[in-house]
C-alpha cells in the first residue's frame, strides 16, 4: 500500500491542532435536512447549498412536505445549485421512499442509505457520522481526493478506492474527523490551484511540497 499508518497518524495529529472540533459546514437541524443538503452539495460549495436550503427548509418542513411538493417547486428553490434538476428529482424521490419504506425516518445503515436516489457512499458516510455517530467509511469529496493524492496516501483516482486506502491506514474512530479535517484544510490552505505552502502545517511531510 502506498501510504502508511504512521504518517497518517502524524497528519491527523497536526490537523487536529488546526481543526479541534471538525464537523460539516452544511447547516441542518434534522437527519433529513442533512440528507437533502448533502445530496445538493455534490459538485457545489457548502456556502451555495446553505443559501439554498435556508429557503428550502423554511418552506418545506417535513419529509411529507418534500414528498408532496411538486418537483418544480423544489427546483425553483435550488436553482442556483449545479445539476439542480436531477437533484430536485432525487430529493423528492428520497422523501417518498422514506415515507413508504422507512416510516419517514432516514435509515442508519449504509446498505439502506445507498439504495436511496442520489445517495452514494460519500453522502451516506456524511449522514451516518454526523447524525448517528457511526464510522462506516470515509467521505471522499474533491478536497479529500486532492489532499490524499498530494500527500501520497493513495495512488487511486476512484473515490471508492481512495476511501478504501484511507480506511486501511486510519484508526476507525478517526474516519469522520479525517474527512472533515481534510475538507477544511483543502478549502483554507491546500487549495486546488494555488496551495498555500507557506501556511501549511503539513508542508515538511508532504511529498508534493516541490510544486
Amino acid at each position: 500500500m502506498f501510504g502508511n499508518r504512521e504518517r497518517m497518524l502524524e497528519i491527523i495529529k497536526r490537523l487536529e491542532k488546526l481543526y479541534p472540533s471538525p464537523k460539516t459546514e452544511l447547516v441542518f437541524k434534522t437527519p433529513f435536512e442533512l440528507l437533502v443538503a448533502t445530496i445538493l452539495s455534490a459538485q457545489a460549495t457548502d456556502a451555495s447549498v446553505n443559501r439554498a436550503t435556508e429557503k428550502l427548509f423554511r418552506k418545506l418542513k417535513s419529509v411529507k412536505d418534500f414528498a408532496e411538493a411538486p418537483v418544480e417547486e423544489i427546483e425553483k428553490m435550488v436553482a442556483g445549485i449545479n445539476f439542480y434538476h436531477n437533484k430536485a428529482k432525487n430529493i423528492k424521490a428520497c422523501a417518498k421512499i422514506l415515507l413508504e419504506k422507512h416510516h419517514g425516518k432516514v435509515p442508519d445503515t449504509m446498505a439502506a442509505l445507498i439504495e436511496l436516489p442520489g445517495v452514494a457512499r460519500k453522502t451516506a458516510n456524511i449522514v451516518l457520522s454526523n447524525v448517528y455517530g457511526k464510522n462506516e467509511g470515509i467521505a471522499v469529496d474533491t478536497h479529500v481526493k486532492r489532499l490524499s493524492q498530494r500527500l501520497e496516501l493513495t495512488t487511486e483516482t476512484d473515490p471508492v478506492k481512495i476511501e478504501q486506502d484511507l480506511m486501511n491506514i486510519t484508526p476507525r474512530e478517526r474516519w469522520a474527523d479525517l474527512s472533515h479535517m481534510l475538507i477544511l484544510h483543502g478549502r483554507r490552505v491546500c487549495t486546488a490551484r494555488a496551495p498555500k505552502h507557506g501556511e501549511c502545517d503539513l508542508f515538511d511531510i508532504c511529498p508534493s511540497n516541490n510544486i
